[in-house]
This record gives structure tokens, sequence and C-alpha cells, in this order.
């Protein structure tokens, strides 16, 4: 192996390359698909909470939104997700799955867990979940 320097010793280096191996397995784990990792992310999201808003999701997941709305386009002209306008807010738009988002959503998340059980098969299940507590604490920091 080829000495990195102080390089070896930076997070955000080892951050990146571990985000850009993971994100390369997706991609080709979903090549014959439309699915990106942010569309799962937004079904996710809107599955978790049916009725939330667009602006909601994109908070959820740091999107800006103006790219909330290509994002919820796309899934709408795919039919898996249903837009209407809020009650509350007639500005607003609440967003739910519909069946085949439910279905694409499962069928999703068991190619994914596949996926990470490959990118992450040299860790045991405590460290998995170390990990997530770790970048949890890089990516979203409490106040103090």
């Amino acid at each position: 192996m080829t000495a990195l320097g102080p390089l070896d010793e930076l997070v955000g280096y080892h951050l990146r390359r571990a985000s850009s191996a993971m994100k390369s397995d997706f991609a080709q784990t979903f090549a014959e698909t439309a699915m990106r990792q942010v569309l799962f992310g937004v079904l996710s999201v809107v599955s978790a909470a049916p009725g939330t808003s667009q602006g909601k999701v994109g908070e959820a997941l740091g999107i800006q939104r103006a790219n909330m709305v290509a994002l919820v386009n796309d899934l709408v002209d795919l039919g898996l997700v249903a837009r209407k306008t809020a009650r509350r807010d007639r500005r607003a738009f609440s967003l739910n799955l519909t069946p085949a988002g439910e279905a694409k959503l499962r069928e999703m998340l068991e190619q994914i867990r596949t996926h990470e059980d490959r990118m992450l098969q040299n860790l045991t299940t405590e460290e998995r979940e170390t990990l997530i507590a770790l970048l949890r604490k890089v990516h979203a920091p409490t106040s103090t």
C-alpha cells in the first residue's frame, strides 16, 4: 500500500473515500433503474411521515427547496409519489407514497441492505451501529 502521508490521519479524507465507494456500489446496484440515492431518501422520509410537505422532506434530507421540486416531480412522474395541495397551507404540497411507491421502497430497501452487507462485510453488527452513531455526530451535531 502506498503511503498517504498526512492524509492517513485525516477523517475527511477517509469519509470521502468511504462515501465514494458506497456511492459507486449503490450506482452499480441500481444502474438498470431510474432510482438514485436521493430519490430513495425522499421515498423513505415520505414513508415515515405520510402527508408531510415537500419543504419538511427537504429539511430532513438537507435538500434545498428548489431541488426538491425537481425530485418530487421525478417521483410523481414515476408514479411513486402522490402530491396534493396541503389543507392547512394552500401554498404547500403534501406528499404520500402511492402503492407503487410503497412497493418500490420495499424493493429498494432489500437491494440496499444487500449493497450495505457487501460494502460493510468486514464490520460486525456492533461496529456498524457505532459507525452510524459516530457519523450522526458529524452530520447532525448538537449545539452546546
